[in-house]
């Protein structure tokens, strides 16, 4: 009987190792787990906040038109890093979508991807989503970077980075919808 139990061990241990190495069963599974393990996104104290340098950074939308960041000055700001091929940006984009219905006309909602418009959209149209899709034309401001994919930035009024998330999270979640309030009162 124990002989059959390490062959069952051993045969399960095969399927998981052979479905994380071919790429058509890899990615979902990436993306499932990622789902299963995302949590609410934790909110910077008030005396570690940094402000971002400047709004100095020009952006372009989808139809190629110019989008000047300071013209989201003393708004509250969400700022996406993100790409098509990247299984935590992916698992996180329904609780963003969501977020997005109920907040797209209270805060700007930014999701910047260094991938051809047509990538992007084609990749929004797929999933049936409506989130704002930008590319870099200049350099984010500081502290702002998106080397590593997802990372997240909530940005208030003032300029205070509120929230700086690497990796996926759960946006529509209760507690971050009550910092968002919470920043829109202000």
């Amino acid at each position: 009987m124990k002989l059959f139990k390490n062959q069952w061990t051993n045969i399960i241990m095969i399927v998981i190792i052979l479905a994380m190495i071919i790429p058509q069963t890899r990615k979902p599974i990436q993306i499932f787990v990622n789902k299963l393990i995302s949590f609410a996104p934790s909110v910077n104290d008030e005396e570690d906040r940094e402000k971002i340098a400047s709004y100095n950074w020009v952006l372009e939308d989808k139809r190629k038109k110019r989008i000047e960041f300071s013209e989201f000055e003393d708004e509250v700001v969400i700022v996406n890093f993100w790409a098509t091929w990247c299984a935590p940006c992916i698992a996180e984009m329904p609780s963003f979508q969501e977020l997005y219905q109920d907040y797209g006309d209270k805060a700007t909602f930014l999701f910047i991807s260094g991938e051809q418009h047509e990538t992007t959209d084609n990749f929004m149209k797929r999933k049936r989503y409506d989130l704002p899709s930008y590319k870099m034309l200049t350099k984010a401001p500081a502290p702002m970077d998106g080397r590593t994919l997802p990372t997240t930035y909530v940005l208030s009024k003032d300029g205070s980075i509120v929230v700086d998330k690497v990796g996926a999270a759960d946006w529509n979640s209760d507690s971050f919808r009550k910092t968002l309030d919470k920043l829109l009162a202000e």
